[in-house]
């Protein structure tokens, strides 16, 4: 008996070390390493683009820059794809295959371009790349396919159908030079690559049908493929006006009833969608479309979408889906602000809505911290001067803080206060988790900022002030223009 079970743990132990093996086999290791003196002290990251559509990105590895200017990054990763690294704000791009090593040389940003507080792209350098490396043959190929356009452009109104004529003569050379590539992630690359100059406006061009029975129909989906999924995104740019009224009809109707399902069916007339997974993941992308043109209703919407996060047809769709959904419900510039039920310290209610037609300003803050209190004065005097063009709330925790403290801080503020429990679910919605934080929110319930900038100067001497001066400004120009 005891024989049997020594058996039973040693055959237990070979298999669970065979399933770690070839979980490790799938998930090979990459390393990143090089030099950036412009950025020493400072961290620099590789992140992942998880996909083409919602563009969210997530991190694979990340180090600090070391006092010599060096830094060394090791990761996993399954697949040949695309990353950014991140150095300090600054970001550049690069590919990466299994089991790679590389050695880059990361830039500051060009002193001749425009500084961006959100950070430049910089063009990093490789030292020592392989020729079968996916970057050597991609950067060889855009090198290439950059000379060709530039040397055949001026055809493309003088001679439209010479210009058309050069552009096969490229693909079926490309096609002949890189017949015997055996990376298939390159050769869709090449493929969409030159799709994408196919896609280029004149009088010769193949038409919407041509195009995608020679890119799209026969293609295995790349999610990971930049090229492929770029192309995608923009042959189905704006599907729903393409539709026959009779299809247009029925994706309304489908989305009224918050049915995937029907959606599903209502693309199906159209010709450029016979295949399933192209459908479901131009599905996807039509509804993140259509979340801000207001006339498919946003509720359902985010029903299907959320419908669709949690089972797609495809895998691949599913993580899709469940990114456009966190970009449209999160706070982010440019997008319909979380509403909110506050109650005031009179006991009315007030949601997003009773502030509509001025920007709303929140201020969340401790009334116990120092940076919080130290902001306050220099806060006041801004609201003495903007009061009549913006609306302040200041938000606090409740219960949490020493009375007489607190109380001696919000006495100072002449605007509207709230106190909030933990549990209240604005603080998730609006992601504050340090104080103090400023959000900006237009008249029409947009976010302009978040975080918005504050009363005091940051990095680059920027302050809510100048933000203010001008939105009064442009409401003056408004007023005058109006009488």
């Amino acid at each position: 008996m005891m024989i049997q079970r020594l058996l039973f743990l040693f055959f237990l132990v070979i298999a669970f070390s065979s399933l770690s093996q070839n979980t490790m086999a799938q998930k090979s290791l990459v390393t990143i390493e090089g030099y950036a003196p412009k950025y020493v002290g400072q961290t620099i990251s590789i992140m992942q683009i998880d996909d083409y559509l919602s563009m969210k990105e997530s991190l694979l590895g990340s180090t600090t820059v070391g006092k010599d200017s060096t830094f060394r990054i090791s990761f996993f990763a399954d697949d040949m794809q695309k990353v950014i690294v991140r150095a300090a704000k600054n970001r550049s791009f690069m590919y990466i295959q299994p089991n790679a090593t590389y050695t880059i040389f990361v830039p500051d940003r060009d002193p001749y371009e425009a500084y961006r507080p959100n950070g430049n792209e910089v063009e990093l350098s490789f030292y020592s790349l392989d020729s079968t490396d996916i970057n050597y043959k991609i950067l060889q190929f855009q090198r290439w396919s950059d000379e060709f356009m530039s040397s055949i452009y001026y055809l493309k109104s003088a001679k439209p159908l010479e210009f058309g004529k050069k552009i096969e003569e490229f693909k079926l050379n490309a096609e002949r030079v890189y017949a015997k590539d055996t990376s298939s992630f390159f050769k869709t690359y090449v493929k969409f690559s030159i799709a994408s100059l196919d896609n280029i406006q004149f009088i010769a061009e193949r038409n919407r049908f041509e195009k995608h029975d020679f890119y799209i129909k026969n293609t295995p989906v790349s999610y990971k493929n930049d090229a492929y999924m770029t192309y995608i995104s923009s042959f189905y740019e704006k599907i729903l006006p393409r539709l026959s009224s009779e299809a247009n009809a029925l994706v309304y109707t489908a989305v009224l009833k918050s049915s995937p399902t029907l959606l599903m069916r209502a693309l199906g007339s159209e010709y450029t969608l016979v295949n399933l997974r192209v459908r479901e993941i131009v599905m996807i992308k039509m509804l993140s479309e259509e979340f801000y043109a207001k006339d498919l209703p946003q509720t359902n919407i985010i029903t299907i979408l959320d419908s669709l996060s949690n089972r797609c047809l495809f895998n691949g769709n599913t993580i899709i889906a469940k990114n456009l959904l966190s970009r449209l419900t999160e706070l982010t510039s440019g997008g319909k602000a979380p509403d909110f039920a506050l109650i005031l310290p009179d006991g009315s209610l007030r949601t997003l809505s009773n502030y509509r037609g001025k920007h709303l300003y929140l201020h969340f803050i401790d009334p116990t911290s120092i940076k919080s209190t130290n902001e306050i004065g220099p806060l006041i005097q801004i609201y003495e001067r903007y009061k009549e063009d913006i609306q302040f709330i200041t938000i606090y925790l409740s219960g949490k803080y020493d009375e007489k403290v607190m109380e001696s801080t919000l006495n100072t503020i002449p605007w509207t206060k709230v106190a909030l429990e933990q549990s209240n679910v604005f603080w998730k919605n609006y992601k504050i988790e340090s104080f103090p934080q400023y959000i900006l929110i237009d008249g029409y319930g947009y976010v302009v900022s978040a975080p918005a900038l504050g009363p005091l100067p940051n990095g680059q001497y920027e302050t809510i002030d100048q933000v203010f001066f001008t939105i009064r400004k442009v409401k003056r120009m408004d007023e005058e223009r109006h009488r």
